[in-house]
């Protein structure tokens, strides 16, 4: 498993993917619930599972932390519509 990196105050996770290439997700905080609102995979890794990576790092994370999230971001969107085993995590968009 890549390392994963938590920087809480900037709200960003970031993980390397391939030696050299980071990919990053940035969210927003509102009590327990963390609303991801940003994605990146460098250009020239696209199509290759890095944003998979990131994902599933962040959402293990995530999940170890008892925190719920709020997909805003359209990748994170249909990562989670195509993901079932990490629905329990959603909170409804009331």
């Amino acid at each position: 498993m890549p390392t994963l990196k938590h920087d809480p105050v900037q709200h960003r996770y970031e993980v390397e993917v391939v030696e050299g290439f980071w990919a990053h997700l940035d969210y927003t905080v509102q009590g327990e619930v963390w609303s991801i609102t940003h994605t990146f995979v460098p250009d020239e890794l696209r199509g290759q599972g890095c944003g998979k990576v990131l994902m599933e790092n962040v959402l293990t994370d995530i999940q170890a932390q008892g925190k719920k999230i709020r997909p805003i971001c359209s990748y994170a969107v249909v990562y989670l519509q195509r993901h079932p085993q990490w629905q329990h995590l959603l909170v409804s968009c009331d």
